[in-house]
């Protein structure tokens, strides 16, 4: 058996584009999420109980801030492109050594939530439906 080496990586400088435009300062959370099922069939004898692995579906979860004043804002074009398929790309911060990691996915544009409580960041959570899974590049 071999020893794998591991790097793990820091969310602390990101690169995050939505369809064009740079939304890294916009979001504190960027995660792609798959889901997987397994399917159960049983006949009516003991040795006929089948099991089958679904593929995954995935979906992008951003956690951002709130801002409705700023024209390009990430709230504005969640909330004003809602529906459209766009592409969005997440690069983590290169690590001290190796390559670092880039996914490409295209995802289903959903509105975030407006407003928020008293004496706090207004801040939001959507989960974006992904085409396909996210296509995986390191450079």
């Amino acid at each position: 058996m071999a020893n794998i080496a591991v790097q793990p990586i820091i969310l602390n400088d990101v690169a995050l584009t939505v369809a064009a435009d740079n939304y890294e300062a916009h979001v504190s959370e960027v995660s792609f999420t798959p889901s997987s099922s397994t399917v159960n069939w049983k006949g009516l004898t003991p040795a006929s109980v089948f099991s089958f692995g679904t593929s995954s579906t995935w979906t992008a979860t951003l956690a951002y801030a709130q801002d409705w004043s700023t024209t390009n804002s990430l709230s504005r074009y969640l909330f004003e492109n809602e529906g459209k398929s766009v592409t969005m790309t997440f690069k983590p911060k290169k690590p001290a050594t190796g390559t670092a990691p880039t996914w490409t996915a295209t995802v289903i544009v959903a509105p975030g939530s407006i407003g928020g409580a008293v004496d706090t960041v207004a801040t939001a959570s959507v989960t974006l439906g992904v085409q396909g899974k996210p296509a995986l590049a390191t450079a």
